[in-house]
Formats: C-alpha cells, sequence, structure tokens
C-alpha cells in the first residue's frame, strides 16, 4: 500500500502508520477470542444435552446463554473499534469444536467421563481467557474516555462468577470420571 503525504497535515503518514498496526493487532486479536466464545457456545450446548442431571443440564444452558450474550457484546465493541469480524474465524470456532470432538479420549469417537473432564478445563480455560479480553479491552484510549469501564466491569464479574460455575462443575465431574470405583 503507497501512503501519499499531505503537506497540509505534516505527520498524517506517521500517524496512519501507528494506527494500522494497532488496528492489525487488535483486529487479529478480537477475532480469536470471537472465535473462542463462538466454540464455547457450542462446547456448553452439547455438554448440556449430554447431561442428564437436569439441574446441571439448566446450569449449563445459562452459562451458555451468558456467553453467547457476551459473544454479542465483543461483536458491538468490535463494531464501535471500527474492527473487521473475519468470518473464517467464526468458521473456525465452529469447525475447531467439531473437530475437538474426535481427540484422543481412550476410546474411538465415544463420550467418556474424562472426556467431559477435559471439555470442562477447555471451557474453564475460554472463561479465564475471556476474562483477560475484557481487562485488556480496559486499558484502550476508548475505554479511559467513559466509553465503557461499567460494561467492562459487569462482563468481567460475570467471567468471574462464571468461572466459579464450571469450576464447580468440572470438579463434580471430575469426582466421577478420576475416582476409582
Amino acid at each position: 500500500m503507497t501512503h501519499h503525504t499531505d503537506p497540509r497535515h505534516p505527520g498524517a503518514e506517521d500517524e496512519r502508520e501507528r494506527r494500522e498496526p494497532r488496528s492489525r493487532s487488535l483486529t487479529v486479536y478480537l477475532n480469536n477470542h470471537l472465535m473462542g466464545a463462538t466454540a464455547g457456545v457450542r462446547l456448553l450446548e452439547r455438554l448440556e444435552r449430554q447431561q442428564e442431571d437436569e439441574g446441571v443440564s439448566a446450569e449449563l444452558a445459562r452459562l451458555a446463554e451468558e456467553i453467547d450474550e457476551d459473544r454479542a457484546t465483543l461483536l458491538r465493541l468490535m463494531r464501535e473499534l471500527d474492527v473487521p469480524v473475519r468470518r473464517s474465524m467464526i468458521v473456525a470456532g465452529r469447525l475447531g469444536e467439531t473437530l475437538g470432538r474426535f481427540k484422543p479420549n481412550g476410546r474411538l469417537m465415544r463420550d467418556t467421563e474424562v472426556r467431559a473432564v477435559l471439555e470442562f478445563e477447555a471451557m474453564t480455560l475460554g472463561v479465564q481467557g475471556k476474562a483477560s479480553l475484557w481487562r485488556a479491552l480496559a486499558e484502550l484510549p476508548e475505554a479511559h474516555e467513559g466509553r465503557w469501564p461499567d460494561l467492562l466491569r459487569e462482563l468481567l464479574e460475570r467471567a468471574d462468577r462464571q468461572a466459579e460455575t464450571l469450576e464447580a462443575l468440572r470438579l463434580a465431574v471430575v469426582r466421577k470420571a478420576l475416582t476409582p470405583g
């Protein structure tokens, strides 16, 4: 791409070059989180469908709904930041979740308790990563201008609650899957 210096705006080219790397980096960063959120919602919905305990199933449905709302919020913030959505990343998130079903787990393409442990751990890591996303966005100038501090604080608190819930569910699965007898 060729940049032309505008004589009426000295330094305009330098300013553009400073913005573009942030824009590229922000695009990659936010689209990766969008991919993770897409995969996370699908994984939670699948875990919910497989759940025999109605209470756990309801909790997973609530978490899936919240994480889908967080995903929608991320999309809104991306629009406000003028960050393009890379549809390929959304597709990659869906594909990644689907391919994750075929990981080695002791049985070929069958559900096992160990698989559930690994999937709950993946979800916990994803939610912790999402909390890091909200903290990272809080460092942007747009957040300091007063646009999102309350929203980001609420999202961070919700991510912390989601991680606590997932950890409690994971421990229940661990006790069932990894203890003898």
